[in-house]
């Protein structure tokens, strides 16, 4: 008995509109709009950056040449080193490195024993303390710049690294303080209390089970005192009299005169001002990114 094959079409499959096929994104005005917001904004905050580079290397006779040169026509390093050659920058990066390292260093630690009291321990007033750590990150610091003053006067530390140093200490530790609070409160109470279960002390429990889990805050806050340690400028003016002891962000101020700006030295020193902050960023962005977002969830 002979079977018949079935039949089948040779005719392609027919294939759904773009716009009805599963999981495909539909363009409409709105998400135009904010794609096109969103590139406005990146230009925006990119161009002065690839300014401050593409200025650093033109030749000290093109800078203020008309028409502008977006690129330059002749490119060259003598800004870089003019910079070298007519000032100690060298000298103001070093400073600004040591105290960067010490200041944000040592307010990360005292933070991190501060916030632990804050978040482990309750006592009389503690709301009052807390509440007075916030309410410093609202007063500017030239209202206290007086005072301050005066006290680093009587303590023989004006002009000098390690009173520069203290003040910033002083600066960073209410605002790291508060950021490591959120750490603490999202562990555990149980990791420290089998930790010295097991023979830990208090301070044993801390630094050997409670700062290993929560390195990426630890991280993240000193990242933050160190960048503004490194940038900040108004104390650094009021309180470095002497170049030998100067900080690069007074050094970068002392670029613009009554009647000239170094536009070319000060562009070579921007960059070269920039470029720890971002290698620094670059390094630790992990670490970052784990402590900014561990903190904000309590679970």
């Amino acid at each position: 008995m002979t079977t018949l094959a079935p039949i089948t079409s040779t005719a392609p499959p027919q294939t759904a509109p773009a716009a009805a096929r599963p999981g495909a994104r539909r363009v409409t005005p709105g998400g135009v709009a904010r794609g096109v917001g969103l590139a406005l904004w990146l230009v925006a905050t990119l161009f002065p950056l690839y300014w401050i580079v593409v200025t650093s290397f033109k030749s000290p006779g093109s800078i203020n040449r008309w028409p502008l040169e977006y690129w330059p026509s002749e490119p060259s390093t003598a800004n870089y080193t003019d910079l070298f050659a007519t000032s100690s920058f060298g000298t103001f990066i070093g400073n600004s490195l040591v105290v960067a390292l010490v200041a944000g260093g040592t307010a990360t630690l005292i933070a991190l024993l501060s916030a632990y009291v804050l978040a482990r321990f309750e006592f009389r007033g503690k709301g009052a303390v807390f509440g007075a750590f916030l309410l410093t990150q609202m007063i500017p610091a030239f209202i206290a710049l007086g005072p301050l003053y005066a006290m680093l006067a009587d303590l023989g530390l004006v002009d000098t690294r390690p009173g520069l140093a203290l003040v910033y200490v002083a600066m960073c530790i209410p605002f790291s303080t508060v950021m490591l609070r959120g750490f603490f409160e999202n562990m555990p109470d149980a990791l420290e209390e089998a930790a010295m279960i097991d023979g830990c002390s208090r301070l044993g429990a801390l630094f050997r089970v409670l700062v290993p889990v929560m390195a990426p805050g630890i991280v993240a806050a000193f990242i933050f005192n160190f960048v503004n340690c490194w940038n900040e400028l108004f104390l650094s003016v009021v309180l470095i009299n002497s170049e030998a002891n100067r900080t690069v962000p007074a050094a970068l101020n002392g670029f613009i005169s009554t009647f000239n700006i170094a536009w070319g030295p000060m562009s070579a020193a921007a960059v070269l001002t920039i470029l720890p902050t971002m290698v620094l960023f670059a390094l630790a962005s992990r670490w970052i990114v784990e402590g900014l977002t561990a903190g904000s969830v309590k679970e």
